[in-house]
């Protein structure tokens, strides 16, 4: 049948709990609506809003335009999210995008999803957080000038390997650092907001007369424009990566997805507002640090607490990537599509080590190849689609299979919308202005399908290789995770 069926040795709930020790255990129904939207909206609310604000105006010209992509990117994270709930009632599986690739399109897509998702899509959203990270810490130590970009990357590659060590020794240790960052994030966001409104109040609206004026009409800038946003929103999809952690998912995944993205749209608007009421256009794409010009400009010599909240935000959303990272990895591991050594947790720290120093690995490599924006055009790229591999598959779901239990219904134009979105964000940069970090993806698809019939279909697999997996298990002292066999 077109919905694959779960394999009869892995149950529903088969899952280790890493931060337990060796007890089998399953997965508990303890995330509720609150939680959910705090994880929708934590994870949303990283390091794009601190970044790509210069990058959309630079895109799209004028202020005016740049805050109307940031709305319509709010609109299509909420379609997007909406889409997604409705997949998440269907299918009541953790693991998102994988997991649905593999239930109604079957292996083959889904290790391609996996493949791309573990060694290019996972590093790069990294590797762009630690730079953004990197360009807020080192601001204050060059003042009214850019940072040298070695120093950036030097700095960006040492948030990461901070973050593995952190990681690696100690879940409950990664866990307090994601809960205390968070709070930075917000209160960084609310001094922007409230500095804005008070600039209004005062009269400062020069940067929105004549808003629409020099407006980019290319069909690929506005691409690119949306790229820049829609990273701002990444994660508006996090809930379905834990649907099985969920009290009563058929309720709790679309309600916390009506309420958490509205509100970090309005969030996101407001912030846009307070930098255009402090600065001009000019300014705005002449800084490298938008939030730490604007502290600069409003707060004065307070200004430095605006660079350690947004320093201290985006390592703690890095941290955040990192600490849910594994999930992809040990779920496309159990289902055979990536290396057992990925699966396997270290035997005292019980914490998946050898996923996160491959993450880590990755992520390195990627810094020192490349800079923030082509990063998170790359990487949005490679997002989309799948997002839009995903949204057709709920589209067949909808037309092909509408017998199927589901307590939650979106509405079908819904989905068409985020398709077209999704074909549109993947074709447009292609057609209007070709880059070739975009053109490495090709290379890198095709390679994934000359390793997935010999490795996965035929499952031929060397001898030198089990002795590799074998030799690194004894140098990294990691070991298989138990399944729970209930």
């Amino acid at each position: 049948s077109t919905m694959r069926e779960r394999k009869t040795t892995d149950p529903p709930h088969s899952s280790t709990d890493l931060s337990e020790g060796k007890e089998k255990l399953r997965l508990k129904q303890e995330v509720g609506l609150i939680s959910g939207v705090s994880l929708i909206a934590g994870t949303m609310i990283g390091s794009g809003i601190f970044m790509s604000p210069e990058w959309v105006l630079h895109h799209m010209g004028n202020p005016a335009s740049s805050l109307l992509v940031w709305a319509a990117c709010g609109l299509l994270a909420m379609f997007g999210a909406l889409s997604y709930a409705e997949l998440g009632t269907i299918i009541k599986e953790s693991g998102g995008e994988y997991i649905y690739i593999l239930r109604i399109f079957g292996s083959f897509p889904a290790f391609l999803f996996a493949y791309t998702s573990v060694i290019l899509v996972r590093p790069a959203g990294l590797a762009a957080v630690c730079l953004s990270f990197a360009e807020y810490a080192v601001a204050p130590f060059y003042p009214g000038c850019s940072p040298p970009q070695v120093v950036v990357k030097c700095t960006a590659a040492a948030c990461i390997l901070l973050l593995t060590i952190i990681n690696c020794l100690n879940v409950r240790l990664a866990a307090s650092v994601m809960n205390v960052f968070t709070a930075a994030k917000l209160l960084a966001l609310l001094v922007i907001v409230v500095g804005g409104l008070v600039l209004l109040a005062k009269g400062q609206t020069q940067s929105f007369q004549n808003g629409f004026q020099g407006t980019t009409a290319g069909i690929g800038a506005v691409g690119v424009a949306f790229y820049q946003g829609l990273w701002s929103y990444d994660g508006w999809n996090n809930l379905n990566y834990v649907t099985e952690e969920l009290k009563k998912p058929e309720v709790t995944l679309p309600r916390a997805v009506m309420i958490a993205i509205p509100l970090v749209a309005c969030l996101y608007l407001l912030v846009n507002v307070s930098y255009l009421a402090a600065m001009t256009p000019s300014e705005l794409l002449s800084s490298g640090a938008v939030a730490v010009t604007w502290g600069d400009k409003v707060l004065g010599s307070w200004a430095w607490l605006i660079s350690l909240s947004v320093a201290l935000s985006t390592f703690g959303s890095s941290n955040g990537t990192f600490f849910s990272g594994g999930r992809v990895c040990y779920i496309a591991a159990r289902e055979g599509h990536m290396p057992d050594i990925l699966s396997m947790a270290h035997v005292r720290c019980l914490t998946p080590s050898p996923a996160l120093m491959f993450t880590s690995m990755m992520s390195l490599i990627m810094i020192i190849s490349g800079n923030f924006t082509t990063i998170v055009n790359f990487f949005s790229f490679i997002a989309w689609l799948f997002y839009g591999m995903t949204i057709s598959g709920l589209l067949y779901l909808k037309i092909k299979k509408p017998e199927l239990p589901r307590s939650y219904k979106v509405p079908i134009i819904i989905p068409i919308i985020v398709l077209i979105a999704a074909v549109y964000l993947v074709l447009a940069p292609i057609i209007d202005q070709p880059q070739i970090e975009i053109l490495y993806i090709i290379p890198f698809i095709v390679s994934g399908i000359i390793l997935y019939f010999p490795l996965v279909h035929f499952k031929c697999h060397p001898r030198f290789l089990q002795s590799i997996t074998l030799h690194l298990q004894l140098f990294l002292e990691v070991a298989p995770t138990t399944r729970d066999a209930n």
